[in-house]
């Protein structure tokens, strides 16, 4: 396990915010104040904390099984069946103020700080700036969607979106003969390894799924198994079929935009295991009384069957046992 998710009591009276939130981010720790101990019906507004208390009040403890930052974010994946899953994301007001929103599965329909949804703009990018490859003979164009585009000879990919001078995300454009072509002669490969050096990368293919077992030179088992196995390899660069050019010309267009605004708030936000103040340790879970009774009776301590131990059994017990 990765850790533990904490919430206590926030000590301070005069908080708005009446809990505590401990997340294992780093090698402290992060802590935050929140409104609520889980986001269940709407998004929690919460603040960074200064420390952990001394000895919290606390209110709940559940294993962890992902904690990761992911650009100005935190997905959280606790080991419990419900109220498992959610995400906090960092983000700044309009009047420049940070703001730290905790949301789950439920909430995120209500809850986007920071995102509007595009129609026919990307990420909210007004006009997505789009390098196609010079060895690309018949390009897109995307015409119905905004998006300039410029020629350069790219690493990988057919098409790309840059942050400076790096090519920071390329998506692959096959046909679906092209497809079969290369998962049967090796070559997919090759261009598959290329394109999982990059932040984000991906291959689109301009045919639906079930035209793979029509195909007319080669069994379409066949080729099914070696783009199963090619994905397995490099689950990085996911091969995504749409049912026609136009449809895969749109879903590249999405990607590269959505891959640039990623990697933009990705790179421009600070560590936040570096920018949060660090965690105090946590106390030791409590050692169960059956635990100490059974070390009370080796010891030839006099102790009851049943009940609470006395002070003297317990003090006895913490100081042979100094570690916690």
């Amino acid at each position: 396990m990765p850790g533990e998710f904490v919430v206590a009591r926030n000590p301070d009276p005069g908080s708005a915010l009446p809990y505590l939130i401990r997340l294992p981010l780093g090698t402290r720790g992060v802590v935050l104040k929140a409104r609520e101990t889980w986001p269940r019906t709407s998004k929690v507004f919460c603040h960074r904390a200064t420390e952990w208390p001394d000895e919290p009040e606390i209110v709940e403890r559940v294993d962890v099984r992902m904690c990761r930052q992911r650009g100005p974010a935190i997905d959280l994946v606790l080991a419990r069946g419900i109220e498992n899953r959610s995400q906090l994301v960092f983000t700044r007001l309009k009047d420049g103020r940070e703001a730290i929103f905790w949301q789950s599965p439920k909430t995120t329909k209500k809850a986007r700080p920071g995102v509007r949804l595009p129609t026919r703009r990307v990420a909210g990018i007004d006009v997505l700036p789009v390098v196609v490859d010079t060895r690309e003979r018949y390009p897109y164009g995307f015409r119905h969607q905004k998006a300039e585009t410029s020629r350069e000879r790219l690493p990988a990919g057919d098409y790309g979106v840059k942050l400076g001078d790096e090519v920071v995300a390329a998506v692959e454009r096959k046909s679906l003969e092209d497809l079969s072509h290369s998962l049967v002669d090796g070559s997919i490969g090759y261009a598959l390894a290329e394109l999982s050096s990059l932040p984000r990368a991906a291959v689109v293919v301009e045919e639906r799924y079930s035209k793979v077992f029509a195909l007319e030179h080669v069994r379409g088992g066949y080729v099914a198994e070696l783009l199963a196995r090619a994905q397995v390899r490099w689950p990085s660069v996911p091969i995504v079929f749409c049912e026609t050019r136009p449809l895969a010309e749109e879903w590249t267009f999405r990607f590269l935009g959505a891959a640039l605004a990623e990697l933009s708030a990705e790179r421009g936000t600070v560590d936040l295991t570096t920018v949060l103040p660090p965690a105090e340790s946590l106390p030791a879970a409590p050692v169960p009384t059956s635990a100490v009774r059974a070390w009370a009776i080796g010891a030839g301590l006099p102790v009851s069957d049943r009940g609470r131990l006395r002070p003297e059994v317990l003090a006895a017990y913490a100081e042979a046992h100094p570690e916690g």
